[in-house]
């Protein structure tokens, strides 16, 4: 009877093994187990530091050796630079059509001559005419700046808003032209080039050269060679045709009557233009507006004539008139010094305090390690004692 029953119950199996509709749940069984690798198993070679006495104080002193130095070499070559800013954006409502001093807190000066400059405006039909005083000789380069605060040319909606096609020269058509444009894409059914937020707000207030006063000879500024080299090679010589396109809205004062060929040509080359594109990454910012890497400004006084188009009330923004010289650092900035000199003090500081935990840890670790030697030699001397006197 048991060997009947084990015959079927071998037929039952070997039919199962034979069965092709069977799965092998062993060969599906899958290990979790990770792969036998260094960084499967976390065995890679790996380095800690070990923060001692010996090696932090060492590293925070190089800290301070090395930030410190540089930091005060930083604020001296930008102390150097020479600088003359004015701010004119009240100039239509404080000035008046003589010469009049102008309030401190509107200017900035610094010169290596410790003379005083004076500073006078006076302003009519739209123009604000600013006369200042150059204390000592200024060696090129000498730069001409426009400085706009509260501007957030970073805003995420502004910053988007050209077309690149249309800079780079093709004649983009309406219904292919960027959507950043928004409604400055379209004007009388015509096409606006170029289009967008940051084209139609250009900084338009104009300055002139440097007009030399009481025998003072001129002083003049070039707009070519003030943008970046890569900008340079991406803005092209447009191919739309005058007939189909119009300047955005706030240019109408410099093209009342629209575009001309000679305008087409001079837009593409127009380094200034150029520099707008280029948004800035803050509020408060200065832009490039000519550039003189060859003459020498001689001491004297001198005028500049400024055409006051931009509006700068309606964002609540202030703009400034700026006449600097620079450094292999930049411009008389002495932010990026202070920070230096603000690290090295900080590294000092905790080098001092450690090394002093340190010294005062130190001997109280000291003073525990004799305590304990003292009360376990004391100890083991009156156990010797007893065992003595009970040997004897």
């Amino acid at each position: 009877m048991l060997s009947g029953l084990r015959n079927r119950l071998k037929r039952h199996s070997s039919q199962e093994n034979e069965d092709p509709f069977r799965e092998d749940v062993d060969s599906r069984r899958k290990s979790r187990r990770p792969r036998n690798t260094a960084f499967r198993q976390q065995r890679l070679k790996s380095w800690q530091p070990i923060l001692t006495p010996r090696t932090v104080l060492p590293l925070l002193f190089l800290l301070t050796v090395v930030c410190v130095p540089i930091g005060l070499a930083f604020i001296i070559t930008t102390y150097n630079i020479q600088k003359v800013e004015v701010n004119y954006s009240k100039c239509n409502e404080l000035a008046q059509s003589s010469y009049k001093d102008i309030p401190k807190k509107y200017y900035g000066v610094h010169f290596k001559s410790k003379k005083e400059s004076s500073m006078q405006w006076k302003y009519d039909d739209n123009v604000c005419t600013i006369k200042f005083n150059i204390t000592n000789d200024i060696k090129s380069s000498i730069y001409l700046y426009y400085k706009l605060t509260n501007f957030y040319q970073n805003h995420r909606k502004y910053v988007e808003s050209y077309d690149w096609d249309q800079l780079r020269g093709e004649a983009v058509s309406k219904g292919a032209l960027s959507s950043d444009c928004g409604k400055m894409r379209i004007r009388d059914n015509k096409i606006v080039y170029p289009c967008g937020l940051v084209a139609n707000s250009l900084f338009n207030d104009t300055f002139s050269n440097l007009t030399g006063v009481s025998g003072t000879d001129d002083y003049k500024f070039s707009a070519s060679g003030i943008a970046w080299k890569t900008d340079l090679g991406l803005y092209k010589r447009t191919k739309y045709n005058i007939s189909d396109i119009v300047p955005p809205q706030n240019w109408y004062k410099a093209y009342p009557d629209g575009y001309t060929e000679g305008d087409l040509d001079a837009l593409a080359k127009n380094e200034r233009f150029m520099n707008w594109m280029r948004t800035a990454a803050l509020p408060s910012f200065l832009k490039l507006y000519g550039i003189n890497s060859k003459d020498v400004l001689k001491k004297g006084t001198y005028e500049v004539q400024i055409q006051m188009n931009y509006p700068v009330t309606i964002f609540g923004g202030t703009k400034a008139f700026v006449l600097s010289t620079s450094s292999v650092i930049g411009g008389r900035n002495m932010g990026l010094g202070i920070c230096y000199i603000i690290v090295g003090a900080i590294a000092i500081f905790f080098m001092l305090a450690f090394l002093v935990k340190h010294v005062f840890t130190k001997k109280r670790l000291n003073r525990a390690f004799l305590d304990d030697l003292g009360g376990e030699g004391l100890a083991n001397a009156s156990n010797g004692e007893q065992t003595a006197r009970a040997i004897l």
